[in-house]
């Protein structure tokens, strides 16, 4: 029993030592005064920084904003180039030039739209070029076939004139082509260019069976700060065109932008009404400087049978090809330049203003390849 005594004794001891351990730290938590964070000093102000010195806090002023350059013709073409790779890339493959070589050529020449007629020449031409400079390796082939396409567009004015000035008689610019080729929407970019080269503008709504298109021209005035003469819906767009001349005539604007209803090519009493168009706009104080045909890069072989229309009824000095970036058949600028003799003058990439750019041989047939 001794012994059971003493254990006893043992945990008794020991449970009051943990008492008063534990007593001892909740007193010494209660008397424990909080910490308490000094106050930072006062922060002295801001000292203009040192010759050498590299502020990150605030950006250096003396450097110019970086300005990015809008993306070229060529960079636009993605589409137009991914018709023709499979075909490059097959023939790149070869170690030299076959029968089946100039097959893919053709084939795939005619899925770029550029015509059985131009890539028929296209091709004799390369032909006697190979055997003349003994050209036997793919990559020179598709060189040289570079070469002949670039052949096909040179010599060729493309600019835009320049609007005589303040004379009494405003230069006039007709848009012809069928609707949803963009017409509109050319004629507005067209307008606000013109404005940033210092021009005085004034656009014509002489689509006026289409209301939208009156609307939509008439956003496009605003935008650019241009004047926008506009008749009655349904009403003669001839008289229209006619209002706008003399209107300008009398404030002293330089150029008149006009806009035409855009109807089917097949249709001859709209071709005659475009004629009309055409000899009005030259009755009073102004001249017909470029008439525009509008023509949509997506209907290919199409857009070439809508530029022998209108070329006949309006005398079209150049084309303008919208929606080239969302195309694979931007060969159509062959056939048009080659068989018709009309100059491609503008492209449409896009749908901002920065984005209808004047056609350039080199890039374009660069972007093809």
């Amino acid at each position: 029993m001794e012994w059971q005594y003493l254990v006893l004794v043992a945990l008794v001891v020991a449970f009051g030592v943990a008492v008063l351990v534990v007593s001892r730290r909740r007193a010494a938590r209660t008397v424990e005064p909080p910490s308490v964070t000094p106050p930072a000093p006062p922060t002295a102000p801001p000292q203009p920084s040192m010759p050498g010195a590299v502020d990150v806090l605030e950006p250096d002023v003396s450097e110019p904003p970086v300005v990015l350059e809008p993306p070229t013709l060529r960079q636009r073409m993605g589409r137009a180039r991914a018709a023709l790779a499979g075909a490059f890339a097959g023939i790149r493959s070869r170690d030299r030039i076959t029968d089946e070589t100039w097959d893919e050529l053709e084939e795939a020449l005619l899925r770029a739209d550029v015509g059985i007629g131009v890539t028929t020449r296209l091709l004799d031409d390369l032909r006697g070029r190979v055997k003349e400079q003994g050209i036997t390796e793919p990559d020179a082939l598709l060189d040289a076939l570079q070469a002949e396409m670039r052949g096909q567009l040179v010599d060729t004015d493309r600019s835009l004139p320049t609007p005589a000035g303040d004379d009494g008689h405003p230069d006039v610019w007709l848009f012809v082509g069928v609707n949803g080729v963009g017409k509109t929407t050319t004629i507005g970019k067209v307008a606000e260019q013109q404005q940033r080269a210092g021009h005085r503008v004034l656009l014509a709504a002489g689509d006026t069976f289409r209301a939208a298109a009156v609307e939509q021209l008439t956003t496009w005035a605003e935008r650019s700060g241009a004047e926008v003469v506009r008749g009655a819906e349904g009403g003669d767009p001839s008289a229209v065109v006619f209002d706008a001349v003399e209107r300008a005539a009398s404030r002293g604007v330089e150029l008149v932008l006009a806009d035409t209803a855009g109807r089917l090519h097949t249709k001859t009493n709209l071709m005659d009404e475009l004629r009309k168009v055409r000899r009005v706009a030259e009755k009073g104080a102004g001249r017909v400087t470029e008439v525009l045909l509008v023509i949509d890069a997506t209907t290919g072989q199409n857009g070439l049978a809508q530029a022998r229309e209108f070329g006949d009824a309006t005398q079209v000095t150049g084309v303008v090809l919208t929606k080239l970036d969302g195309s694979a058949r931007g060969g159509i600028v062959f056939a048009v330049e080659t068989e018709l003799g009309i100059p491609v003058k503008l492209v449409g990439v896009g749908e901002t203003i920065d984005d209808l750019l004047p056609f350039d041989p080199d890039d374009f047939v660069a972007g093809l390849f």
